[in-house]
């Protein structure tokens, strides 16, 4: 579906905006139990804590050395079909209907639907997949032979590199020179440069006015429109 020649792209964000809250420390839990999840946290509570405050690359950081501790040596194959059962799961329980119902109204319309995720593409590219999705764009795992490292392959999949993501794959679609409208829907700081790089940005977090993305219009506001650009 295009605005006049223009196709339309509609980029969404995955953990508490697409679904409730977070995805990582379930999915952890999943692959290696509560218990090795709840220690490598607490070994390392003092950087999870500063980076949940700074953000920015200490955040990347951290996630990266929890992900080391927890995920290294493990064939990459089974990592993929646990995240396959989980991304079933996950959707089943912490699905948002009002993020769900705005996907399919952009699917009706005929546009480009994308998940853009800083979570493990393990997971996002099979729930993308469950909701009808054109891509999922999201953090990845380096693998050396068959068993993963723990470190990322590339960035972690949050703020800049999320629009970075998106355009490369905007690019390789051949969609890029058709000069798309972008919707964008996020819920948190590492969505805030897709936002504000898109047409639309749209505030899908349920804090309204005491969130981060307040100056963007909220998601019950471009739902009730129901108008396509």
């Amino acid at each position: 579906m295009s605005t006049g020649t223009r196709p339309t792209v509609a980029a969404f964000d995955f953990d508490g905006t697409l679904t409730y809250g977070g995805s990582v420390l379930r999915f952890l839990v999943k692959v290696r139990g509560a218990v090795p999840v709840a220690l490598a946290v607490l070994g390392d509570l003092s950087r999870l804590v500063h980076a949940a405050i700074v953000g920015g690359t200490a955040s990347d950081d951290a996630k990266e050395a929890l992900f080391m501790r927890l995920l290294a040596g493990l064939p990459a194959a089974e990592l993929d079909r646990i995240g396959a059962e989980f991304a079933d799961a996950h959707l089943r329980r912490r699905l948002r209907p009002d993020t769900r119902d705005r996907l399919e109204w952009h699917r009706k319309q005929g546009h480009h639907v994308v998940v853009v995720s800083a979570s493990l593409e393990c997971y996002v590219r099979p729930a993308a997949a469950l909701l009808g999705a054109d891509a999922a764009l999201a953090t990845r795992l380096a693998v050396g032979g068959d068993l993963l490292t723990g470190r990322y392959e590339g960035k972690n999949c949050r703020g800049a590199e999320k629009y970075a993501r998106l355009m490369a794959w905007l690019r390789s679609q051949g969609i890029a020179a058709a000069e798309p409208v972008l919707w964008a829907y996020g819920n948190s700081r590492g969505d805030r440069r897709l936002l504000e790089a898109a047409d639309y940005g749209v505030d899908a977090s349920r804090l309204g006015r005491f969130g981060r993305l307040r100056r963007f219009p909220r998601l019950a506001q471009v739902a009730a429109s129901s108008v396509s650009p």
